[in-house]
Parts: structure tokens; C-alpha cells; sequence
């Protein structure tokens, strides 16, 4: 059986990695989370940074983020504005200040892991891929969340897999790994800044005929445990699927 722990023989020692972690309103938590994925990362990557992207909060989170540099300043960043840009647009700006040869992006709260980059940094080395995505809907994964979200979930794969042929169950789950040079020319171009902005980019990637690959993934859910529940909405998901048929129009136009 799959877990977190089947790569622990492996050590990224040739490569820079770079993860960025998007966050809005986070005061709360990105302070012992930032620590989290810093020492976690430091396990397996010799050469790495951290790139806290503080996406126009109105709470505390740039003052945690830097609390967070302050204690390692070599590995932790911090980029901060002040207009909110959505998910889309803080990890645009990541991803374009990022110096590793491999890029990832995890989100802040921190349901997924951030031990899972190991396996897939690993995974994207051996195979030679181009890009490894967490997909909630492997086989292996261990997820434990509400049966609507799940029909919601495969109704979406299916609606992908009509538009855009992409093989990929799940495009939605917050950790992905790419390698730099594809990611950076495809993210220039990059026109949505909400939840679809997975979407734009992994069918940008398969039209270019990248190699996807997904891994399993243990979630665990944050938000539910402390009461506070998703932060996506009913005009989210409409905004999704929306944004998603600009996409695909996009892409035929090019």
C-alpha cells in the first residue's frame, strides 16, 4: 500500500527545488505552517527555497510570513501586494520569481502534506516527466471527504476529458510539481486567475504534448477540523466551469 513514507531513500541533491505557497487571510496559521514545509523540504532537497506569497490579505499574514523569514531567511521568501489577485495570480508571481530547476506549488493550509513532494520529485526524475500532479481520485489516495464534492469531482473530469482530451482525473487537488522550463513559457501566457487556473495550464501542457503524471495523495481537511469548512463557494464553481469554456476557446484559437 502507498504512503508518504515509500520514498524515503530518496535525495534531491543535483537540482534546485522551489515551492510556493499561496495565501489569503492565513494569519492564522501560515506562521507554524511556513516552519512545517521548510524543515519538511530540507529532508530530502539539499538546494531549495520557500516562497510565501502573502495574495492581499487584510488580516496578519505578511507580518507571519516574514515572523516565518526571519527564522530562515536562506530558504524562506516572502513576496507580498496588496490587491487581491486570486489563487491564479499569487502563484503566477511565484512561479516567475522562482530560481529552482523544479517548481511546486502547494496550498497553505496545508491539508496535503508537503513530505508528498518527495515522492513526487522522485517520480518526476526517474520517469522523466514533465510535470506530477496530487490527484485525490487515484486509486491509492486516501481521502476521506463529502460524497457531493466527489460527484462534483468526476463530473468535472468528465468535462475535461471531452474538452481537452486530458487523461488527468483530478487538476484540482493543491500540490503539483513541474519542471521550470515548462512551466515558465506556459505561465507567461496564463490568462485566468481562480480555481480553473489548473486547468489552463495542464491543457496548455497536454496540447504541447508534455508527459502528466498523477500520484496519490493522504488529505487531510483542515478547515473541517477547526470548524471554519471550504472556502469555495457556489459562484466559485461557477466561475470554474466559466472560466473553464474561456480556456477551451483560447486554446482553439491558438
Amino acid at each position: 500500500m502507498w504512503n508518504l513514507h515509500s520514498y524515503d531513500d530518496f535525495f534531491l541533491e543535483d537540482r534546485k527545488l522551489s515551492v510556493v505557497l499561496p495565501a489569503y487571510n492565513e494569519g492564522a496559521n501560515l506562521f507554524n505552517n511556513a516552519l512545517t514545509v521548510n524543515e519538511a523540504v530540507g529532508t530530502f532537497a539539499k538546494k531549495y527555497e520557500i516562497i510565501l506569497v502573502n495574495d492581499g490579505s487584510q488580516d496578519n499574514t505578511f507580518h507571519e510570513a516574514m515572523r516565518a523569514r526571519q527564522l530562515d531567511p536562506k530558504h524562506i521568501k516572502v513576496i507580498s501586494y496588496s490587491k487581491n489577485r486570486g489563487k491564479g495570480g499569487a502563484l503566477k508571481v511565484g512561479i516567475l520569481k522562482a530560481k529552482g530547476e523544479l517548481i511546486a506549488f502547494l496550498d497553505s493550509d496545508l491539508d496535503l502534506s508537503p513530505l508528498h513532494l518527495r515522492g513526487f520529485t522522485k517520480t518526476l526524475i526517474e520517469n522523466d516527466a514533465d510535470i506530477v500532479i496530487g490527484s485525490k481520485l487515484h486509486k491509492d489516495s486516501r481521502v476521506d471527504y463529502p460524497a457531493i464534492r466527489k460527484v462534483f469531482s468526476y463530473g468535472y473530469y468528465a468535462m475535461l476529458k471531452i474538452l481537452f482530451r486530458l487523461n488527468t482525473k483530478d487538476t484540482q487537488t493543491g500540490i503539483k510539481l513541474y519542471k521550470a522550463d515548462v512551466i515558465k513559457p506556459i505561465i507567461k501566457d496564463i490568462m485566468t486567475k481562480g480555481y480553473a487556473f489548473d486547468i489552463e495550464i495542464l491543457a496548455t501542457a497536454a496540447k504541447e504534448k508534455r508527459k502528466i503524471m498523477e500520484m496519490p495523495v493522504e488529505v487531510i481537511y483542515t478547515r473541517t477540523l477547526q470548524g471554519s469548512g471550504s472556502r469555495i463557494r457556489i459562484k466559485d464553481i461557477i466561475r470554474m466551469f466559466s472560466d473553464t469554456l474561456h480556456i477551451k476557446k483560447k486554446l482553439m484559437k491558438q
